[in-house]
């Protein structure tokens, strides 16, 4: 087993939300800390407030990973006289690092809203406002016979699954030709004579932002000094990715049952309902924590209820208007299943690695609301 670094983490943390899901206005990534340093116990929180880092340095974690950006907005000074420079100085004094998972954590495939969507029983849950899909190019590449194996296994964790199967490739046969040059230090055949050698073609798909490390890979792979490969790009669009979830409960139900439901399975201390209670909910959207702005997306695709946080006055009367009903569940009930989740992600992801590091679940966050 290895003791992984904060780097080795951002690495595992960027593939179950990619950095680049971000909204451009958000603070993603590796907040705080020493991207060499040791990891043996990470804990996992909602926000990094005082709360969380003082559990994060008294039980020996030296990683803390939350939702919530530590820094959102440019700091001027780290300075103990405000709360983000006292838990940045307590952080940085007691070697804890801090990671956030923030709107790409929202988008990513099994993120918030998967998990919220999970908990509330929204199946075949897809992005309620597409905001991309992934981009996919080809690889073709020669490899002499025998070497095939080889390749594959070295590209193995770049390549893009389709559908509910990975590792897919195709394999021809055919004859590659060449005439090493002076200065070449060919694998097979001489400087100078023209050559020809029984190889195969390989091709496969790539995530687009994974290009760059499966050719690395392929070259060290490979026993040619100069493989000859190629790159095409490709049509094919993987799975949307997008903000929110839309998807269609097994049952329909009334609203103030759903209300009920919800409640019960986000153990929230209350939900606000906009409509009447006994209309008929069989389509739901939801997006955790702040999700209004979605509204009209909601009742474009026909959503009969659209659950999230944080609903406005106004906005409540838009719904009206738009014949949607609300459910407003809270910004930390809608969003407190990630600790879960993603602590689950983070096991699976380091136990795939032989990581020996330990994770561990914030249970000291409470609804900063009271209702009464």
């Amino acid at each position: 087993m290895i003791t992984p670094r904060v780097s080795d983490i951002v690495g595992i943390t960027n593939k179950i939300a990619p950095a680049e899901l971000a909204e451009s206005w958000d603070n993603v990534g590796l907040q705080l800390g020493d991207p060499a340093g040791q990891v043996s116990r990470i804990m996992v929180a909602l926000d990094p407030g005082g709360d969380a880092v003082q559990a994060a340095v008294e039980t020996g974690c030296q990683l803390l990973v939350t939702h919530h950006p530590f820094i959102f907005s440019p700091l001027k000074k780290i300075s103990a006289a405000d709360e983000t420079g006292r838990l940045a100085i307590k952080a940085l004094k007691n070697d804890l690092s801090i990671i956030s998972l923030h709107t790409n954590y929202d988008i990513a495939q099994g993120g918030v809203n998967d998990l919220l969507a999970a908990r509330l029983g929204v199946e075949g849950a897809l992005p309620l406002k597409v905001t991309g899909g992934d981009e996919y190019v080809k690889l073709a590449l020669f490899v002499p016979h025998g070497f095939e194996e080889r390749l594959l296994q070295a590209l193995s964790p770049f390549m893009a699954p389709i559908g509910s199967y990975r590792d897919c490739s195709f394999q021809g046969d055919g004859i590659g030709r060449f005439t090493p040059m002076a200065g070449a230090n060919p694998f097979v055949g001489e400087v100078g004579l023209g050559h020809q050698e029984k190889e195969s073609r390989l091709e496969l798909l790539l995530p687009k932002e994974r290009i760059s490390g499966a050719v690395a890979a392929m070259k060290g792979a490979h026993p040619y000094e100069e493989p000859a490969y190629d790159l095409y790009p490709v049509l094919n669009r993987g799975a949307l990715r997008g903000l929110g979830r839309i998807g269609l409960l097994a049952e329909a139900t009334s609203a103030g049952e759903f209300a009920r439901t919800v409640k019960e399975r986000l153990a929230a201390s209350g939900v606000r309902l906009v409509g009447e209670p006994g209309r008929r909910v069989r389509k739901v959207a939801l997006c955790g924590g702040s999700g209004a702005s979605l509204l009209r997306e909601a009742a474009r695709k026909g959503a009969d209820l659209l659950v999230t946080g944080d609903v406005k006055y106004h906005e409540a009367r838009e719904a009206e208007a738009l014949g949607v009903a609300v459910l407003d569940a809270g910004h930390f009930a809608t969003e407190w299943p990630m600790v879960q989740g993603l602590a689950s992600a983070l096991r699976r992801a380091l136990e795939a690695k032989r990581f020996e590091t330990e994770v561990v679940e914030f249970q000291g966050e409470r609804e900063p609301f009271s209702f009464w």
